[in-house]
């Protein structure tokens, strides 16, 4: 019966005849175990639809109220979190909860007490919410729920850690793959060979490949960041030089700037950078607001990314490759110099059928994307 919900869940509401069509099945048999998903609340007749002329068919459709799901998307400094329906509707957010990301216990716990706090006051049955996805940066293996970069502290997953605290079952994810998968089911037009690119403080990419979310053998696809393009000595935080986010990505941004200004350039953002209070949003700002050295900042992080998307592009021959992350809200100013150096270096064979844009979702593909990867995971279809 998953499979049916997955048709709800990809067409919309649909008719026996248009399940039976895509499923090859009777209509004995489909109308059968529609009945079933009807008594067991997930999905509602519509009653009759409208036709030029003929037989009326029913229309059936998910129940939004069958389950409800709740996403959080952990940023570096702030938190994301969302309740969605059974057909995928948010109907509460709260965004930029503070929140700094440590490696520490008591950040796990705060992470643990927000999540608890936005439940305690939603008007919904804690029964009636089935999941709860967590976006997690780094190594994560969304199978057993551990994560390897971050709250790796005992031999319990952080997943079981913070089922325990807020007693509801836990799943986790990497961040760049729950915002592919939130673009791919909440922003595309059936394009299934997908490259996201989380271009944050750090880089990370998620793949959809015909369709299919990829995890790789142990789950741990994705770390774009850590390929080792970078002609420099600057030690990453894996513990290795060159990796492609020492010059591709919000830290190296910073850095860039910063040691711009200690040699004299100047930004609108100087007094921030000299209190350390700088901020990704503070560097985002200033590039909206035509600072020269941000924007050249963001150019050269463009231009450098865009050369080594050309291999992913060449190998991959993907339809579609989307910005996305912290970063991509500056627009133009980090997507064209990808798109100009994706021309130059990659092959035109492969390159001319491919679409390079921002995501469509914005700041929320991450929380959407998290959401989608609840009710998908609780309904096994991943």
């Amino acid at each position: 019966m998953k499979n049916i919900l997955h048709l709800f869940i990809k067409h919309g509401d649909l008719s026996i005849a248009d399940i039976s069509k895509e499923m090859d099945m009777s209509v004995p048999t489909i109308t059968k175990l529609i009945g079933r998903l009807i008594e067991e609340g997930y999905v509602l007749d519509f009653g009759k639809q409208e036709t030029n002329g003929g037989r009326r068919p029913n229309i059936y459709g998910l129940n939004p109220e069958a389950c409800y799901f709740i996403g959080v998307d952990i940023r570096h400094f702030t938190i994301h979190i969302a309740l969605a329906n059974f057909k995928g509707e948010i109907i509460k957010i709260k965004r930029n909860i503070p929140f700094v990301l440590e490696n520490t216990p008591y950040c796990l716990d705060h992470l643990c007490s927000i999540i608890s706090s936005f439940i305690d006051k939603i008007a919904i049955e804690k029964s009636k919410i089935k999941n709860v996805a967590i976006n997690i940066s780094g190594r994560v293996n969304s199978e057993s729920g551990y994560s390897y970069s971050l709250f790796y502290f005992d031999e319990k997953p952080v997943a079981q850690t913070i089922e325990d605290a807020i007693d509801i079952p836990v799943s986790i994810d990497n961040d760049s793959r729950a915002m592919a998968y939130g673009e791919y089911m909440c922003g595309t037009n059936g394009e299934k060979n997908i490259l996201f690119i989380n271009v944050s403080w750090g880089l990370g990419i998620g793949m959809i490949l015909d369709g299919q979310l990829y995890y790789g053998k142990s789950g741990f696809s994705g770390e774009f960041g850590h390929y080792p393009a970078a002609d420099n000595e600057i030690l990453c935080h894996c513990g290795k030089k060159g990796c492609l986010e020492t010059e591709a990505s919000g830290q190296a941004i910073y850095r860039m700037m910063k040691e711009k200004i200690e040699n004299g350039s100047s930004t609108s953002i100087e007094d921030k950078f000299r209190q350390n209070t700088v901020t990704m949003d503070d560097i985002v700002h200033a590039t909206l607001h035509d600072d020269v050295l941000s924007i050249e900042a963001m150019e050269h992080v463009g231009s450098y990314l865009g050369r080594h998307l050309a291999g992913l592009i060449n190998i991959f021959n993907p339809e579609l490759v989307v910005i996305g992350g912290d970063l991509s809200i500056v627009g133009d100013y980090l997507v064209l110099p990808i798109r100009s150096a994706i021309r130059k270096y990659s092959l035109n064979l492969v390159n001319k059928d491919t679409v390079v844009r921002a995501t469509r979702l914005g700041d929320d593909v991450g929380i959407m994307g998290a959401c989608m990867l609840a009710r998908s995971k609780m309904l096994k279809l991943i």
